[in-house]
């Protein structure tokens, strides 16, 4: 067993469920989404961008382009959310917090498709 491959694949998927577990709840309601696990998500995707740095296969320039894409649109949120609650005077409004999740869920998309080409690639060796 490849340890690396493990870690790698550990923090793909562990990118994809967290950020779900934030995007699950009305799509309005601040109360429905946490901002811890906001922060874990966008972290752990980070992470997993790291990890895929050192893949020089075509399918790692995928995954890669995936990866970022998620932590593109996790720190868009990150700035929204940052908005809303320091230099906004309304604070998080319905409309607000609906953006976030939005684009949690392109981050979603994103980490979705990294884990399905992981699949893909998996498949694939063992042919």
């Amino acid at each position: 067993m490849n340890r690396e491959k493990v870690a790698f694949a550990f923090f793909i998927v562990l990118a994809l469920t967290v950020n779900f577990g934030f995007f699950m709840g009305d799509i309005d309601n601040p109360e429905h989404h946490n901002v811890y696990e906001f922060f874990a998500a966008l972290v752990v995707s980070m992470i997993a961008t790291v990890l895929k740095f050192g893949d020089r296969t075509h399918i790692g320039a995928v995954l890669l382009a995936t990866s970022l894409v998620a932590d593109l649109q996790l720190v868009a949120a990150a700035f929204v959310w940052g908005y809303a609650e320091q230099i906004s005077g309304s604070g998080m409004t319905p409309s607000v917090m609906s953006s976030i999740v939005s684009l949690s869920a392109g981050a979603l998309l994103a980490n979705l498709t990294s884990v399905i080409l992981l699949m893909v690639e998996t498949i694939q060796l063992r042919r």
